[in-house]
Order: structure tokens, then sequence, then C-alpha cells
């Protein structure tokens, strides 16, 4: 932990860094290749929506069942026709979700599940659930989706500029279009916990990205009366400035949603959780990647295609330039006057001056 935080101070304090902003292309690239492979999987398997989307039936068993997860899955898939979900819950019952029934239908399939799992029908809980209500949900998360957009883009463009507000937006849809892909390609049930956890994240996602551009908008005050650095170096040395503190805050929030997506959802069985924690899991890894390798090197680009910092960018590399020319010209002085074989070597020391005195050239004896 010392020479983490060691390593915090020396990047905080420019003595070291990693070039993120002149490798942004690389990022571009691995960030297009991932968000293809997204929107690839959304077009080709498309989401498991759950039933709370698409509406139907869950039926509930009571405690202590003999029937395994397997077998309840098949008994509900014969008889029902349709692709059911089950899921063991903590008190020991089964919870079987199937999709796309009416009531007619869920009254026959109630019948035949409680023949083949050994039950009472009174004892096996049925409930309808209509397409509506999810439908409510999604609209209204879509609503808010937008509204949180608009109003983060308003003020970030207040705040700071309105580059940093537009790379900002394509970092949260860079974000979400990830996360909704790997919910594609994973086959995880879509519910309205998901939807949850998915607007939960941009605020996460958000927070990394306004740390570091916070800290850019400090460090470029009067950027242009200096000829040091460029935009690029100080964008840079802003993501290496604060990059300990945003991998140690993406790091706390990660560990406890991965204790509830691979112990709680996929040790213990809950699978309930899968729903909220695989959004909140893969939200956060993107939201951390897309502060450090998009937005800010995004920022620098469209900052650099401004007059004033093109010009800047000239200034530093001609003072560069002229500063290099004359260490090569100080090194070949140097190479020159420690060569004898050319011609006499340069003089060194002080000059031997013929010696005064008191009465020197004076002649000698008294004054008559």
């Amino acid at each position: 932990m010392s020479k983490l935080g060691n390593l915090g101070a020396r990047l905080h304090r420019g003595e070291i860094s990693y070039d993120f902003v002149g490798k942004r292309k690389i990022w571009y690239g691995i960030s297009i290749l991932i968000t293809i492979t997204a929107i690839v999987g959304l077009a080709v398997r498309g989401l498991n929506m759950g039933i709370e989307f698409e509406g139907g039936a869950v039926f509930t068993t009571p405690t202590k069942m003999s029937a395994s997860v397997a077998q309840a899955e098949e008994y509900a898939n014969k008889a029902s026709g349709h692709q059911a979900i089950v899921q063991k819950l903590g008190n020991g019952s089964l919870r079987i979700q199937i999709a796309g029934i009416d009531t007619g239908q869920s009254d026959r399939i109630k019948q035949e599940l409680a023949k083949d799992l050994n039950l009472d029908p009174e004892k096996l809980a049925a409930d309808l659930v209509g397409p509506s209500w999810g439908e409510q949900i999604a609209n209204k998360a879509w609503e808010g989706l937008a509204i949180f957009m608009v109003l983060v883009v308003i003020y970030l463009a207040i705040a700071f500029e309105w580059r940093m507000a537009i790379a900002a937006l394509v970092a949260l849809i860079h974000d979400i279009t990830i996360t909704t892909g790997i919910y594609a390609l994973v086959g995880f049930e879509v519910t309205p916990g998901t939807v949850i956890g998915l607007l939960t994240i941009l605020g996460y996602s958000l927070y990394d990205t306004v740390v570091v551009f916070d800290s850019l908008k400090e460090q470029t005050k009067d950027l242009t009366k200096q000829t040091r650095f460029t935009y690029s170096e100080i964008a840079n040395r802003s993501i290496n400035g604060t990059l300990v503190r945003s991998i140690n805050t993406t790091v706390v929030a990660l560990l406890p949603v991965a204790g509830l997506l691979f112990i709680g959802g996929g040790f213990l069985g809950a699978g309930t959780l899968n729903d909220i924690s695989l959004s909140l899991f893969v939200g956060l890894a993107a939201g951390a990647y897309s502060s450090i390798f998009i937005a800010t090197p995004l920022v620098a680009d469209l900052k650099e295609r401004e007059p004033a910092m093109k010009n800047l960018t000239k200034r530093v590399l001609a003072k560069r330039a002229q500063a290099a020319a004359g260490e090569d010209l100080a090194e070949v002085r140097a190479t020159d006057g420690d060569d004898g074989d050319d011609g006499a070597p340069a003089v060194v020391g002080p000059r031997n001056q013929p010696a005064r005195g008191r009465g020197r050239g004076r002649t000698s004896g008294k004054r008559r």
C-alpha cells in the first residue's frame, strides 16, 4: 500500500507519467471494437426481457421442495410450451417464471405443475403480471435517462466548457452501449432492477470524468502565456495526477458489487441479484475506462483544433527545437575543443601578464 501511495504521489507531482493522450488512437480503436461487438450482440441475440416487460405468470412453490431447479424447469417448459426461468429462493422454495401467457393458460399450467411436483394446487401460488407495468417502467427510465443527459451537458458546459460536455456525453453513451451489449451476450434477464442499476452507473461514470476535468481546468489557466507544455501534455498530466484516485474509488465500488454478482448470484444461487449486480459491475468498469481513456483524450483532440492551441503547439515545438539545436552546438564545440589534431587547443586559464611594481623602469639613486 505504501508503494501505491508513493506511486500516486510521484504521478501527481509529474515525476513519472504514462502517455494516455499520446496513444489515444489505440484506446479509440479498442473502444470502437468493443462497442461494435456490443451492438452486434444486441442485434443478433437481443435482450432477454423479464416477465415485468413481456407479461406472464409467476408460480411460487412451498418451502423444502424435493424437486430440483432443473426438474422444475423441465416441468414448466413441458406444461407451458414456453421457455421458463426457475430460481431457488433463500427459504428453499422455487420461483417459476413463464412469460407470454394469459389467465386461461395460467390456470391450466398451474394444475399441470402441481401434478408434476406432487403438490396441492392450492399450495402453488400464482401471480399474473401484465406487460403494461414493465412498459411504463421502461418509458419512465428512457425519459429519466434523456433528462439526465441533457442536464449533465448543460452543467458541464457551464462549469467547464462545451468540449468537456460533449466528451462526457460520448463517454456515457459508450458505457451504456457496452453494458447493454454485455447483457445481450450473456443472456441475463432484464428486470426493473437492471434499469435501476443502469441509471446508477451513470453517476459513477460521470464522477471520475469530472474529477479529471476539474484538474485539467485548474492546470490550463493562462496556458497560452507559457511555452513549456501543449494542451495535450497538460491533459495527460491531469490523467496521471488523478489516476490512483480513480483506481482506488473504482476498486472500492467494484468489490461489494463483485460480491453480489459472483458470490451471491453465482456461488449462493441467489439469481435475483444478477439483474442489478451485472449492470453495476460492467458499468462501473466501463465508466472507469472511459473517464481515463476516452473522455479526456477526446477533450484534448477537440481543444487542439482551436487556433490558439495550434499556435501554442507551434511555439512549444519551436522552442524545444531551438533548445535542442543549442545543446547540439554546445556538444560540438566541446568535442572540437578536446581534439588537438585539427589545430592548437584552446587556451584555458588567465594570460601571463608582465609584472609591474613600484619603481620599475626608473633610474636608481636619489633624486638630485
